[in-house]
Protein backbone atom coordinates (compact mmCIF):
# COMPACT_ATOMS: atom_id res chain seq x y z
CA UNK A 1 0.00 0.00 0.00
CA UNK A 2 1.14 3.61 -0.90
CA UNK A 3 -0.09 7.27 0.63
CA UNK A 4 0.38 9.87 -2.18
CA UNK A 5 -1.30 13.18 -2.96
CA UNK A 6 -4.61 13.33 -3.92
CA UNK A 7 -5.36 14.60 -7.93
CA UNK A 8 -7.90 15.81 -9.84
CA UNK A 9 -7.78 12.68 -11.80
CA UNK A 10 -8.86 10.62 -8.61
CA UNK A 11 -11.66 12.63 -8.49
CA UNK A 12 -14.36 9.76 -9.44
CA UNK A 13 -12.57 7.07 -6.72
CA UNK A 14 -12.71 9.84 -4.37
CA UNK A 15 -16.52 10.65 -4.72
CA UNK A 16 -17.11 7.00 -4.41
CA UNK A 17 -15.15 5.86 -1.43
CA UNK A 18 -17.01 9.22 0.15
CA UNK A 19 -20.64 8.17 -0.95
CA UNK A 20 -20.13 4.74 0.44
CA UNK A 21 -18.81 5.65 3.72
CA UNK A 22 -19.80 9.24 5.10
CA UNK A 23 -23.48 10.64 5.06
CA UNK A 24 -24.24 13.43 3.82
CA UNK A 25 -21.65 12.84 1.24
CA UNK A 26 -19.73 15.91 -0.61
CA UNK A 27 -20.10 17.10 -3.86
CA UNK A 28 -17.20 16.78 -6.70
CA UNK A 29 -17.11 20.56 -6.68
CA UNK A 30 -15.90 20.09 -2.59
CA UNK A 31 -13.50 17.60 -3.17
CA UNK A 32 -12.27 19.48 -6.17
CA UNK A 33 -11.91 22.84 -4.26
CA UNK A 34 -9.31 21.36 -1.67
CA UNK A 35 -7.55 19.41 -4.06
CA UNK A 36 -6.57 22.68 -5.33
CA UNK A 37 -6.28 24.40 -1.63
CA UNK A 38 -2.62 25.16 -0.65
CA UNK A 39 -3.97 25.10 2.82
CA UNK A 40 -4.79 21.05 2.47
CA UNK A 41 -3.40 17.62 2.91
CA UNK A 42 -5.26 15.65 0.77
CA UNK A 43 -3.69 12.17 0.78
CA UNK A 44 -4.87 8.77 -0.88
CA UNK A 45 -4.66 4.93 -0.06
CA UNK A 46 -3.72 3.14 -3.09
CA UNK A 47 -3.53 -0.86 -3.45
CA UNK A 48 -2.09 -2.45 -6.55
CA UNK A 49 -3.40 0.57 -8.08
CA UNK A 50 -6.41 0.94 -6.30
CA UNK A 51 -7.26 3.86 -4.55
CA UNK A 52 -9.39 2.49 -1.01
CA UNK A 53 -9.01 5.24 0.70
CA UNK A 54 -8.49 8.80 1.63
CA UNK A 55 -7.69 11.61 4.27
CA UNK A 56 -8.02 14.98 4.09
CA UNK A 57 -6.60 17.65 6.48
CA UNK A 58 -7.26 21.95 6.01
CA UNK A 59 -4.61 23.56 7.42
CA UNK A 60 -5.27 26.40 10.29
CA UNK A 61 -2.30 28.26 11.21
CA UNK A 62 -0.59 26.45 13.72
CA UNK A 63 -3.56 24.02 13.77
CA UNK A 64 -5.24 21.58 11.61
CA UNK A 65 -8.62 20.19 11.19
CA UNK A 66 -9.82 16.23 9.85
CA UNK A 67 -12.41 16.97 7.48
CA UNK A 68 -12.41 13.47 6.20
CA UNK A 69 -11.37 10.18 6.40
CA UNK A 70 -12.87 7.04 4.32
CA UNK A 71 -11.73 3.93 3.51
CA UNK A 72 -13.73 1.77 0.83
CA UNK A 73 -16.01 -0.90 2.19
CA UNK A 74 -13.61 -4.10 1.17
CA UNK A 75 -10.58 -2.88 2.68
CA UNK A 76 -11.92 -1.98 5.79
CA UNK A 77 -10.31 -3.62 8.77
CA UNK A 78 -7.38 -3.87 6.73
CA UNK A 79 -5.06 -0.40 8.29
CA UNK A 80 -5.67 1.49 5.51
CA UNK A 81 -6.86 4.00 8.19
CA UNK A 82 -4.63 4.04 10.64
CA UNK A 83 -1.89 4.26 7.41
CA UNK A 84 -3.12 7.33 6.46
CA UNK A 85 -3.57 8.54 9.77
CA UNK A 86 0.05 7.71 10.67
CA UNK A 87 0.85 9.93 7.08
CA UNK A 88 -1.26 12.69 8.23
CA UNK A 89 0.45 12.96 12.18
CA UNK A 90 3.81 13.17 10.27
CA UNK A 91 3.17 16.00 7.53
CA UNK A 92 1.47 17.71 10.71
CA UNK A 93 4.72 17.13 12.92
CA UNK A 94 6.93 17.85 10.24
CA UNK A 95 4.83 21.01 9.16
CA UNK A 96 4.84 22.85 12.80
CA UNK A 97 1.71 21.79 13.47
CA UNK A 98 0.46 21.95 17.21
CA UNK A 99 -3.31 20.65 17.10
CA UNK A 100 -5.47 18.95 15.24
CA UNK A 101 -9.14 18.83 15.98
CA UNK A 102 -12.22 16.76 14.41
CA UNK A 103 -15.47 15.98 14.86
CA UNK A 104 -16.89 12.40 14.83
CA UNK A 105 -20.57 10.61 14.92
CA UNK A 106 -21.67 10.04 18.40
CA UNK A 107 -22.28 6.48 17.23
CA UNK A 108 -19.37 6.18 15.01
CA UNK A 109 -17.57 3.72 17.54
CA UNK A 110 -15.39 2.62 14.79
CA UNK A 111 -13.70 5.49 14.04
CA UNK A 112 -13.55 6.80 17.78
CA UNK A 113 -11.55 3.81 18.43
CA UNK A 114 -9.50 4.44 15.72
CA UNK A 115 -9.19 7.98 16.78
CA UNK A 116 -8.08 7.13 20.42
CA UNK A 117 -5.66 4.65 19.58
CA UNK A 118 -3.98 7.20 17.73
CA UNK A 119 -3.66 9.79 20.58
CA UNK A 120 -6.97 12.08 19.88
CA UNK A 121 -9.15 12.41 23.16
CA UNK A 122 -12.74 13.81 23.62
CA UNK A 123 -13.09 17.51 24.43
CA UNK A 124 -16.52 18.34 24.09
CA UNK A 125 -19.78 17.26 21.74
CA UNK A 126 -21.54 19.68 19.19
CA UNK A 127 -24.96 18.70 19.58
CA UNK A 128 -27.49 17.89 16.15
CA UNK A 129 -24.42 18.49 14.12
CA UNK A 130 -24.94 15.67 11.76
CA UNK A 131 -27.81 15.29 9.27
CA UNK A 132 -28.96 12.13 7.53
CA UNK A 133 -29.57 11.30 10.51
CA UNK A 134 -29.84 14.03 13.02
CA UNK A 135 -26.59 13.08 15.74
CA UNK A 136 -24.21 14.48 17.83
CA UNK A 137 -21.00 14.96 17.24
CA UNK A 138 -18.24 14.25 19.66
CA UNK A 139 -15.04 16.85 19.21
CA UNK A 140 -12.01 15.16 19.72
CA UNK A 141 -8.17 16.88 19.85
CA UNK A 142 -4.55 15.72 19.33
CA UNK A 143 -2.04 17.73 20.55
CA UNK A 144 1.63 17.58 19.12
CA UNK A 145 4.41 17.78 21.38
CA UNK A 146 7.25 19.40 20.38
CA UNK A 147 6.67 19.70 16.48
CA UNK A 148 9.12 21.78 15.53
CA UNK A 149 11.23 18.65 16.15
CA UNK A 150 8.80 16.26 14.25
CA UNK A 151 7.71 14.48 17.77
CA UNK A 152 4.31 13.11 18.35
CA UNK A 153 2.37 13.31 21.71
Amino acid sequence: MIIRTATVDDLPYISEIDKEAIAPSWSDESFLNEINNEYSCFQLAEFDNHIVGFCLLKLLGDEAELLRIAVEKSYRRNNVADRLLFSMLDYTSVNKIKTIFLEVRHSNIAAINLYNKHGFTKIGTRIDYYTEPTEDAIIMRYRIRNSEYGIRS
